[in-house]
């Protein structure tokens, strides 16, 4: 269908569609991306779905190689490195600063996420844990309130979901995350600028560790 959602252009919700299918795995590392298939699927013409491309292509998670076309990012340990070396340079930066900006209401829901994380550990439900580990990254990064580098690293992370496992699912990884969400909780709440930010840096650190 070619209507719109929200009044937004169509290739947006068509670069949605296909971000989906990249997670999703229907479109894995390394696949070609024929525009006029994908368009015949998705019922439109082939200029959305080439805007749509080149949208994902800036996010990083489609490569366009010269006179062959677009694929899908293929993501070795050596861009792992590189990504979680950013990511953890910016994370870091976010979480110094949360931790002079933050209100104390802002404080008070970090915490609230930090117990729901708590409660999915000791549940052991890894979707729950994933998902407010994301919230709790997020909420920091917005009260650092930098848009720039926020941007950044949300398309970073949008790379990494590339990589075929969470370094989550990794043997006792669950239990090592929460101990470092703790530490860095505990700094933001002192409001000790180097001790978040070093914490954060040492949780990007193992989660690099932990990704086989």
């Amino acid at each position: 269908m070619n209507t719109k959602l929200n009044n937004r252009p169509l290739y947006e919700d068509v670069a949605d569609r296909l971000r989906e299918k990249i997670f999703n795995k229907q479109l894995p590392s390394g696949s070609w991306l024929d525009e006029q298939s994908l368009a015949d699927q998705f019922g439109i013409s082939r200029t959305p779905m080439r805007e749509a491309i080149k949208v994902l292509a800036s996010e990083g998670l489609v490569t366009i190689k010269m006179r062959r076309g677009a694929y899908v990012t293929e993501v070795d340990r050596r861009d792992l490195e590189q990504i979680f070396t950013i990511l953890s340079l910016l994370e870091g930066q976010a979480a110094k600063e949360t931790s002079t900006k933050a209100t104390e209401a802002q404080l008070n829901l970090l915490d609230h996420l930090h117990h729901r994380l708590e409660k999915a550990a000791a549940d052991r439900d890894l979707e729950q844990f994933f998902e407010i580990n994301g919230k709790f990254h997020d909420l920091i990064q917005e009260i650092a309130g930098n848009r720039w580098m926020n941007g950044v690293i949300a398309d970073l992370r949008k790379v990494l979901k590339l990589h075929r496992r969470d370094s989550l699912t990794s043997t006792g990884r669950l239990q090592n995350s929460l101990v470092e969400h703790r530490e860095i909780l505990r700094a933001i709440l002192k409001r000790d600028e180097l001790a978040a930010e070093t914490a954060m840096r040492k949780h990007l650190a193992r989660g690099l560790e932990a990704v086989k």
